[in-house]
């Protein structure tokens, strides 16, 4: 696929990009998944593991790691402040693309997504592996964690509500409608009412991408955004349910569309959906 008409072609990369690249000593290529079992039952040779609840979430507050957590964790992954990192991984990488949001945080900019995610590598019959790959640690040094850049909290999705600001809902018609408090065949994760926020548009995450995994053309990709009123001119907050699904979005608005002032609402509707005094529409 050529990737030279998205904003950023250089936040893309294909399968036959990276299985040509696999043992360059500067690429670390990080798998995350919803199930931690999946590394382990085959994996990307030499891809380290990425789990979204043990290694990016705070032990004890519902928060992400800080600074200093996270250099540890990059330090034993053998990654360096100047590793290009690859992402990649299942559900057509929600979960490389939260993981990606996150590693944004502590300004990590030379990274990646592999386009189709495990599904398309695991398609075109690449070789995968069982052996995890222990690399020498390195110094890495983080910065303080900075949310105000791609995050977006609770009372500041409030006040974009009040102001009709732009928000994209990228779940599911059924959960947006409110007739679902959950994806189907997932548990319900604490929300106690239906519905969506108020002025939100319904653009599920999936409509962003093609049948094999990998995201549609930068010309499809502004039909589908701007059909729904989303335009570049004004700060977009998207959100699903705990914040996955919504940074596969994020990532094809800023890297993909180069909209230049979108945030994620990571506490999306498993917080507004419980949340006291918030509004909602169904």
């Amino acid at each position: 696929m050529d990737n030279l008409s998205y904003f950023n072609p250089d936040a893309l990369v294909s399968t036959e990009w990276l299985a040509n690249h696999l043992h360059d000593a500067n690429i670390r290529v990080i798998e995350s998944n919803e199930d931690p079992l999946l590394y382990l039952s085959g994996h990307i040779p030499g891809a380290v593991n990425i789990d979204w609840v043990a290694d990016l979430n705070d032990p004890v507050s519902r928060d992400y790691l800080n600074a200093s957590r996270f250099e540890q964790l990059l330090r034993r992954n053998g990654i360096a402040n100047d590793s290009t990192l690859v992402f990649y991984g299942d559900k057509n990488n929600w979960w490389a693309c939260y993981a990606f949001w996150v590693f944004q945080l502590f300004g990590h900019s030379n990274a990646k997504i592999l386009n189709g995610g495990r599904k398309k590598w695991v398609d075109e019959q690449r070789e995968l592996t069982r052996v995890v790959t222990a690399y020498p640690a390195t110094h890495y040094v983080a910065p303080e964690r900075d949310d105000g850049k791609v995050r977006a909290f609770r009372h500041e999705v409030l006040a974009h509500v009040q102001q009709k600001g732009q928000l994209i809902d990228v779940r599911s018609p059924q959960e947006f409608s409110g007739e679902r408090l959950h994806m189907p065949d997932y548990p319900n994760e604490g929300a106690l009412r239906g519905g969506h926020i108020p002025g939100a548009a319904n653009v599920p995450w999936a409509q962003a991408i093609k049948e094999d995994g990998t995201f549609k053309s930068r010309e499809d990709l502004i039909k589908l955004y701007t059909s729904k009123g989303i335009t570049d001119d004004k700060e977009v907050i998207t959100y699903c349910r705990i914040g996955e699904r919504s940074s596969h979005t994020w990532f094809v608005l800023t890297h993909l569309l180069g909209y230049p002032n979108v945030r994620n609402y990571d506490g999306s509707w498993t917080e507004w959906g419980n949340g006291v005094g918030l509004p909602i529409e169904k």
